[in-house]
């Protein structure tokens, strides 16, 4: 912007100095608010008391923590939801494979009575940091291989007769049987150590070969 002569002469005139940064000399509003003690007073006010209650407990859920409880059903869901899934796959796999018309109806129905049976059991056995105790009265150290004992049994037994059913049974009863043996069997190996869980397969592999079974119908 151009100025004008006078505006340059005006500017001219000014003298440039520090500002002054000496403290107050007469009593600030701050000074007069500590003095009456005004903060204390609005402290004291209910309303500010029920503002600040709730500003703590924001800030305490803000923590983003479940409690035991919750984190531990949270856990059992994600797991059981999972192998709804895999029943529902494996329901419609048997089905296709001998070639009959697929029961939707039906197999929605299986799915979701598998995601009861298996949360059930999931949240019982399933080790979970808030619920380390199985058996009560059995000692501490004896829970973990308590647990590791019951899912090596279920997932040899639930192997071997899985393999046993898909060659000496007929069709209607391996489309039953075959989808919650197989969650079983992939659920409890999961659960398992490396070494039980390789343990288990290979006792079910040496089924299979000593029983002279074969992969296909």
């Amino acid at each position: 912007m151009v100025r004008t002569r006078k505006e340059r002469k005006a500017a001219a005139e000014i003298k440039l100095a520090q500002p002054d940064r000496s403290a107050p000399s007469e009593q600030t509003l701050l000074d007069l608010a500590l003095e009456r003690n005004l903060f204390e007073q609005a402290d004291r006010h209910p309303a500010n008391r029920h503002r600040s209650k709730g500003n703590h407990d924001d800030g305490d859920g803000d923590d983003g923590e479940l409690s035991p409880t919750t984190d531990r059903i949270m856990d059992a869901l994600l797991w059981t939801v999972s192998l709804a899934m895999l029943h529902f796959t494996l329901d419609v796999l048997v089905q296709h494979q001998y070639a009959v018309d697929i029961e939707w109806p039906g197999i929605v129905a299986r799915a979701l009575l598998a995601f009861v049976v298996f949360f059930v059991f999931f949240y019982v056995l399933h080790p979970h940091p808030s619920s380390p105790v199985l058996l009560p009265g059995l000692p501490l150290r004896f829970q973990a291989p308590l647990r590791q004992a019951i899912f090596f049994i279920a997932s040899t037994i639930s192997g071997c007769y899985l393999i046993d059913i898909s060659n000496n049974y007929g069709y209607m009863y391996i489309m039953k049987r075959s989808p919650p043996l197989g969650c079983l069997w992939v659920w409890s190996v999961i659960e398992l150590n490396l070494a039980p869980a390789l343990t288990s397969l290979a006792i079910a592999c040496g089924f299979f070969y000593q029983g002279g079974y074969s992969l296909t119908p």
